[in-house]
């Protein structure tokens, strides 16, 4: 009986080992850094970004971060516009979500806070969303309406 056993739980460490191999393979658990970045502007502000422009990347987003330097943010950037809605989990840093249309106007902000799975969503069909650090926007009086410029956005 304990061979039976023994073979047991060594098949159940080998099948998790697997997982657990599988899951750091899809880039899981760690921040993806080497993304394209661009730069924006926010009226006089310069802000740097990383663009994540497929479904992975979108998926991961700010994830796993620890820090992010003031003036850095991620760009999201989906195939058609449709309603957005960005949620916390694993993602360790406040952010303020900017839900933008296809000209760089801002529709609305939301403040989101770490590891929530609290659901945040653009008020119209939007193909850009801009994280930055929470606060961001509010410090530099940038609201609903105002125009980022930078590389996409139609003029």
């Amino acid at each position: 009986m304990s061979k039976v056993i023994s073979h047991y739980f060594q098949a159940l460490f080998l099948l998790l080992a697997g997982s657990l191999t599988a899951f750091n393979a899809l880039g899981q658990g760690s921040p993806q850094m080497n993304l394209p970045r661009v730069t924006l502007n926010a009226g006089m502000h310069l802000i740097q970004v990383q663009v994540a422009q497929d479904f992975e990347q979108r998926q991961i987003g700010l994830m796993w971060r620890k820090e992010m330097p003031q003036n850095e943010g991620m760009l999201f950037v989906f195939e058609q516009a449709s309603v957005q809605c960005f949620w916390m989990r694993n993602t360790l840093l406040p952010l303020t979500a900017a839900f933008v249309s296809d000209d760089g106007t801002i529709v609305n902000l939301a403040d989101m806070k770490p590891q929530s799975d609290e659901s945040h969503c653009s008020k119209k069909p939007v193909r850009f969303v801009l994280e930055m650090n929470q606060g961001w926007f509010a410090k530099r009086n940038i609201q609903a309406g105002f125009k980022l410029t930078g590389p996409g956005f139609s003029k």
